[in-house]
């Protein structure tokens, strides 16, 4: 299985980045817009039962039967994320929300290891019409430092910018991300880094009276919604995490 499995990824070396997206995505369709990508979370939370939780974490208890991800009609809706998000020959789109590559159920205890949050983001992304400017990748760190990067003037037509969080209000449309375990301290003038970091990214879908709706995946192993405060002119404020960059999206529309 496993040279049936490496014959496979070769052969993917072969094939556009984008195979695995759908045509309309591919072309794409339509022009890539903030609208459409807040559309494709809303649908995706829907999806997984419009889940909202802005405790942290505190009220959910995590077992192998209340792991949405692992659910029948869930795991495999977190296997569409890899397979789509991700670049064609990428190891990790073969993954799901309890297989890894070799289609193997891996403990729960393990679920860390298949972290599918950044899948989320670039999915959406994906499917939204980014087409090939975003820098589709398993893990957060690698669109968080492009953007800080093109924020320096180092990226030709870049797709994300960084900006302060401090001095400015997020979009619909844009990413808020937040360092997590031993990066936890990082701040935004410590952007781009020179090595990958652990991270969570959310997408930007509702503005109110001093606060944003964001969604993001692999949040309670789900697809969840957070609220975050945010002062008079809309920059984020009195967070829990440390909402250290904004990734402006350049949408054409």
């Amino acid at each position: 299985m496993r040279k049936s499995l490496a014959l496979l990824l070769a052969l993917a070396g072969c094939v556009a980045p984008d195979a695995h997206a759908p045509r309309f995505a591919q072309v794409p369709y339509e022009t890539f817009s903030r609208t459409d990508a807040v559309a494709v979370a809303m649908d995706e939370w829907r999806l997984w039962g419009s889940r909202v939780d802005d405790s942290g974490g505190a009220d959910y208890v995590k077992t192998d039967a209340t792991m949405a991800e692992r659910q029948p009609g869930l795991w495999e809706r977190v296997g569409e994320y890899w397979w789509e998000g991700m670049n064609a020959s990428a190891y990790d789109a073969a993954y799901t929300g309890k297989h890894d590559a070799r289609g193997q159920v891996f403990p729960p205890a393990e679920d860390a290891t298949y972290a599918w949050s950044a899948a989320f983001i670039s999915y959406v992304m994906r499917i939204a019409g980014a087409g090939a400017a975003f820098p589709y990748a398993p893990d957060h760190a690698t669109y968080i430092n492009y953007a800080a990067r093109a924020a320096q003037g180092g990226v030709k037509h870049p797709l994300l910018i960084a900006e302060n969080p401090a001095s400015y209000a997020p979009r619909l449309g844009d990413l808020v991300c937040f360092p997590r375990e031993g990066a936890s301290q990082l701040q935004f003038q410590d952007l781009p880094t020179g090595k990958n970091f652990p991270a969570h990214c959310s997408i930007v879908v509702a503005g109110g009276v001093e606060r944003l709706s964001v969604i993001g995946g692999n949040v309670d192993d789900a697809v969840t919604m957070e609220h975050l405060s945010t002062n008079a002119t809309g920059e984020l404020s009195g967070n829990r995490e440390n909402w250290f960059v904004v990734l402006r999206v350049m949408y054409l529309r």
